[in-house]
């Protein structure tokens, strides 16, 4: 990517941070876990399932996300299947990940002025500049982030653009068998943002003591496919495809506890992982959520009667 693009991106990036609706969080260790989609592979919501074993694992993520554009289902989607409230205020986001440890910004209730993009966006089906845009504007500001890309030609313009934007802790991924996550059936490439500094970088499950596994299982046709799934992996782990999916969720949420600056090293972000999911606690945490996000709207709306 040549240098003015980036610098196109920043500017960008700043302009839909100063005119969004901002989430008022504190927390140093405050994470966001994202990707631009756009992969192709129809996988189960990996990012957004991660939040919730970050949380549980005593992180603090503030959760940037939309509707499925060129995917099945999308983190939007999947939360309202999960029956959690989408169009919560700022201060109510922020409600949530104070007292819960994580909270959703729907990407339209905090970028109004990118509203008139959906409708093209959804009618094109396919990447635009939005999702690289996406995942670098979160409305709570925060400095950590897990951040998966459609290319490995973007790794490292996207950790530069955050670079030059103040970003503390930044991991973004891209897996050789081409996902916006980190893959458990591949190795993935890293470009790290760590004290100001970039390094690349690559890693394989085995790296972090889970075994390579192929994807097959893993794919969604729907919000409620994926929502099942991430129940089964954060639950009983009563199928294979669940017990694949708990693998998947251990490599990407250990990458954003390391990220949040809550582990040393990413094999220990991933044991860390491990026991919120293992311990149930991750799956707890997504019903919270649910349960959390409605009640502080109708307290809200009691308060106001």
């Amino acid at each position: 990517m040549k240098s003015e693009s980036i610098d196109e991106i920043v500017g960008a990036v700043t302009v839909m941070r100063e005119l969004a609706s901002g989430v008022p969080v504190t927390a140093e260790h405050a994470v966001d876990i994202v990707g631009t989609g756009g992969d192709g592979a129809n996988l189960f919501n990996v990012s957004t399932a991660s939040a919730l074993v970050v949380a549980a694992a005593g992180g603090v993520v503030a959760k940037h996300g939309n509707r499925g554009v060129s995917s099945k289902s999308g983190s939007a989607d999947l939360l309202e299947a999960a029956g959690v409230n989408l169009e919560l205020t700022a201060a109510q986001v922020a409600r949530c990940i104070d007292d819960l440890g994580v909270g959703f910004m729907f990407a339209p209730m905090h970028h109004s002025a990118m509203k008139h993009a959906i409708g093209p966006r959804k009618a094109l089906g396919m990447r635009t500049i939005f999702n690289i845009l996406g995942p670098m504007t979160n409305p709570a500001g925060v400095k950590k982030q897990l951040i998966g890309v459609f290319s490995k030609a973007l790794l490292r313009p996207v950790a530069e653009v955050l670079q030059r934007l103040g970003a503390a802790h930044i991991m973004v991924v891209h897996s050789e068998d081409g996902l916006d996550e980190i893959s458990l059936a591949a190795p993935t490439h890293v470009c790290e943002l760590n004290n100001g500094q970039i390094t690349d970088y690559v890693i394989t499950p085995e790296q972090l003591g889970v075994q390579s596994q192929v994807l097959a299982g893993l794919e969604v046709d729907s919000a409620e496919q994926s929502l099942a799934l991430i129940r089964d992996a954060l639950g009983k782990r009563d199928t294979q495809a669940g017990q694949k999916a708990a693998d998947m969720l251990a490599l990407n949420a250990g990458a954003a506890i390391y990220v949040a600056d809550l582990a040393s090293s990413l094999k220990q972000g991933v044991d860390m992982a491990e026991d919120a999911i293992y311990s149930g606690l991750a799956l707890e945490k997504l019903r919270e959520l649910s349960s959390f996000s409605n009640y502080i709207d109708a307290d809200l709306e009691g308060t106001q009667s």
